[in-house]
């Protein structure tokens, strides 16, 4: 787990080849994606870390309901019974009224490079025995209820990588949380730098780059990827480079 402030409020934390986010603003905590179910105990521990108790968590705003996004969710609301707010449709996600993630199939088929197979491994690890997680809790994220949580934030369909996959941008900090919708890296992939993830993550790849480049937000100048290290830089130069593949 390594922990970094990327804004006065804002910490990024690099759990298993997965980002998490923790806002806070003095009182309380908000909670942007949650790791792998095997992160769980770095997640309450990175709230811990940043000054906080668990307790103090206000929510859990989650970009989409793939496992390595959901894994402390179940352990925070047991503990805390904080809101999980998500997409209109990623809620069913969510509750696994369906399941758009990678399947057993594909990921044998990344064994046969060194960083697919190492990728595989560390992937096996991190959701052994909690294949079936969900969100029975999930809810959509209104707007009320998303600007009052700690931050404040305005929430940014961005279909795609899932039917129902949400970015989130703090306008106050001029922060903008893309999930898996645009990152900066990933071990499958050769390059660093804002760019999509591999095709065989995504569920539409032309309806992820559309939404990739409907992130070009002229007030953010930090992005938070669900994989890969933040980028401090204007959204609009970012989101320009990418290109269809």
């Amino acid at each position: 787990m390594n922990i970094n402030q990327v804004s006065d409020s804002v910490y990024v934390v690099a759990g298993t080849n997965v980002n998490w986010a923790l806002v806070s603003d003095g009182s309380g905590v908000t909670v942007i994606d949650a790791g792998y179910p095997r992160d769980t105990a770095a997640v309450l521990a990175s709230v811990r870390q940043i000054g906080h108790a668990v307790s103090d968590i206000a929510a859990v705003l989650l970009t989409h309901a793939h496992l390595d996004h959901v894994g402390a969710i179940p352990t925070l609301v047991e503990q805390v019974g904080m809101p999980v707010y998500t997409g209109a449709e990623e809620v069913r996600h969510a509750k696994r009224e369906y399941l758009q993630q990678i399947t057993p199939v594909q990921m044998i088929r990344q064994l046969v490079t060194y960083h697919g197979a190492r990728w595989v491994t560390q992937t096996l690890r991190a959701v052994v025995g909690h294949i079936g997680t969900s969100v029975p809790s999930a809810t959509v994220g209104e707007g009320s209820a998303l600007a009052a949580l700690p931050g404040g934030f305005v929430a940014l369909p961005t279909p795609g990588h899932t039917d129902g996959h949400t970015a989130y941008f703090m306008p106050s900090e001029g922060v903008l949380f893309s999930g898996d919708a645009l990152v900066t890296g990933h071990p499958l992939l050769r390059e660093t730098g804002p760019q999509l993830l591999p095709k065989v993550f995504n569920h539409n790849e032309s309806s992820t780059l559309a939404s990739a480049r409907s992130l070009a937000i002229e007030q953010a100048g930090i992005l938070v990827p669900g994989h890969g290290l933040p980028a401090h830089q204007d959204l609009p130069s970012l989101v320009a480079a990418l290109r269809p593949r």
